[in-house]
């Protein structure tokens, strides 16, 4: 190894050796009994703020969760809702009343909160328990959402106590105020998963550090910033086909190394087990500029890639009223239109992505969904001549160009570069301001942003995930709506889309939705990202999915 990459190797590696250590004790006591542990290693760049599942809003948060915790029900490969602590459920013919009926078999992982120490039997007051203590505002939860403004509520506008009721120790039932299609997408997010109430009320705020799960994983340390260690669960509920119990793996093992090229390096050295994404630190280390493998790397591991839930998009800040300088230009739809027309997509993912990604043209429903299809819903293709012709309709030429200025965050800068001189070409000059993250999400949010870059990552596998972005009642900086867009027509497709129950027709509504967005322009759709993943050779059963759900209960390492 040549020295200055030892170098690196061992600056990142030595201050993870005292919790490997802590890790390999198990595994040293169970080799000497002549048993073979496995530990799968992953890294997280992204900090990790809690293991409560209460507060699972990030990457980081969620794929930790959900080692240590189960809920109701759960998506399985496809993005199609199946069986989990729930083994059977029912739907009232109104749609308002969902009845549960639950394992007899799942337990709380063994913890000192319990008597003797052993976990007890997970019942219908636990689900109770937890969804309560999500909408309460004693609990701050990031996920209050998935029921406010959903489930039933009183007089006064308060989530009901009937809203959420445990009938026996096996079933129960949740209340909605309106039927709302998705919301058994919504409960398989990890806000939805159980918690005991003994181990929450033992640890208060620190029950984020001391987490109590059902999960295939127990949860065994955490040295914060350096590494999370979990064990097998040996009372996990799940078996695979031939009725062998889940999950195959001993251990896992989280590390937290920012650095993106120092996380390639560890993975070369064989120290982690998976990469999920390949950012700009080591795109162009990795891949050519076609997207595929670099020959040096060809055949060392394993890579995948499939379609992604998140959409790329730049948006049009259409409520002047907390804009300081408010451009007029932005409520003409033309100049909206001729902005999309200008950019000529493909090239700039092959140029700047080096192809990772799908070309946005079409609407904002991405290609992973299954409601998406560019012939209904046609979008915009590279067309600069149409693109020139829209701006001198509006009254904008080369010699009168019109001014604009884009908001984004210093990672897209190269993305924003190229766009801003492909707009220059067809007579607009468009100014661009780099931000830090936190500073953009709250300009934007707020209303104060005219032209800005953004994503949205879809929370369940659903259209109307991506739909409520442009509902009229979802204004931010309370709802998802960041450009402030309303048609009435739309809403009342959006409100249609609720109770239809009927799939095709609901996808057929979504797909007049979609192109109601696509005439109006309040957004520019620049491409549907994909899932990259990187696995050592060794790896079996980890696939990737359109959510980059980490789920490691059935992966072995071999």
């Amino acid at each position: 190894m040549h020295l200055r990459t030892q170098r690196l190797f061992l600056s990142t590696i030595l201050p993870l050796l005292s919790t490997f250590l802590v890790l390999c004790q198990s595994c040293t006591e169970a080799t000497k009994s002549g048993e073979v542990k496995t530990v799968f290693r992953y890294n997280q760049p992204e900090a990790l703020s809690s293991l409560d599942p209460a507060f699972a809003r990030n990457q980081a948060n969620i794929w930790a969760s959900t080692q240590l915790y189960n809920g109701l029900v759960e998506l399985d490969q496809d993005l199609k809702t199946g069986p989990s602590i729930a083994k059977s459920w029912e739907v009232s013919e109104d749609g308002r009343s969902y009845t549960f009926y639950l394992r007899d078999d799942v337990y709380f992982h063994d913890n000192a909160v319990f008597k003797g120490g052993k976990g007890r039997k997970v019942t219908a007051k636990d689900f109770e328990y937890s969804f309560k203590r999500i909408v309460d505002p004693k609990t701050a939860s990031t996920g209050a959402w998935i029921f406010n403004d959903k489930v039933l509520t009183d007089k006064s506008g308060a989530i009901s106590d009937t809203a959420f009721m445990a009938v026996n120790d096996s079933t129960f039932k949740i209340y909605l105020n309106e039927p709302f299609i998705a919301f058994l997408e919504i409960l398989t997010m990890p806000y939805a998963y159980v918690v005991p109430q003994e181990a929450v009320a033992k640890y208060g705020k620190d029950f984020r550090a001391n987490p109590v799960g059902t999960g295939p994983f127990v949860f065994k340390l955490w040295d914060e910033g350096n590494a999370i260690v979990m064990h097998r669960n040996p009372k996990y509920f799940k078996k695979d086909e031939k009725g062998k119990q889940l999950p195959y793996l001993d251990a896992v093992q989280i590390s937290f190394i920012t650095d993106r090229k120092s996380e390639f390096l560890t993975f070369m050295q064989g120290k982690l087990d998976f990469l999920s994404g390949i950012k700009e630190g080591s795109r162009d280390l990795i891949l050519n500029n076609d997207g595929t493998i670099q020959a040096d790397f060809a055949g060392k591991f394993t890579v995948q890639k499939v379609p992604y839930l998140n959409t790329e998009y730049i948006g049009f800040q259409l409520d002047p009223a907390n804009l300081k300088d408010a451009n007029p230009a932005l409520q003409d739809k033309r100049v909206r239109q001729a902005l999309n027309y200008a950019i000529n997509k493909k090239e700039m993912i092959a140029y700047f992505r080096n192809n990772i990604g799908i070309p946005g043209h079409s609407g904002m429903v991405p290609p992973s969904l299954p409601s998406y299809s560019e012939k209904a819903v046609p979008g915009y293709s590279y067309n600069p001549k149409k693109a020139a012709e829209l701006l001198k309709a509006a009254g904008y030429t080369l010699a009168k160009p019109l001014k604009m200025r884009l908001s984004t965050v210093a990672e897209h800068k190269e993305l924003a570069e190229y766009m801003q001189k492909k707009w220059a070409e067809v007579g607009a000059k468009v100014q661009i301001d780099i931000n830090q993250a936190p500073a953009h999400q709250e300009t934007v949010d707020n209303g104060r942003a005219p032209f800005f870059m953004k994503s949205w990552l879809g929370d369940y596998p659903d259209a109307e995930n991506y739909l409520a972005l442009f509902y009229s009642k979802n204004f931010s900086p309370a709802g998802p709506n960041k450009t402030h867009f309303k048609n009435a027509q739309f809403d009342r497709l959006y409100e249609q889309a609720n109770l239809e129950r009927d799939v095709q027709k609901r996808w057929a509504i979504y797909q007049a939705m979609d192109r109601i967005i696509v005439e109006e322009s309040p957004v520019i759709v620049l491409y549907y990202d994909e899932v990259v993943r990187l696995t050592q050779n060794n790896i079996k059963g980890l696939e990737p999915n359109p959510m980059n759900m980490l789920k490691l209960e059935r992966v072995r390492k071999l």
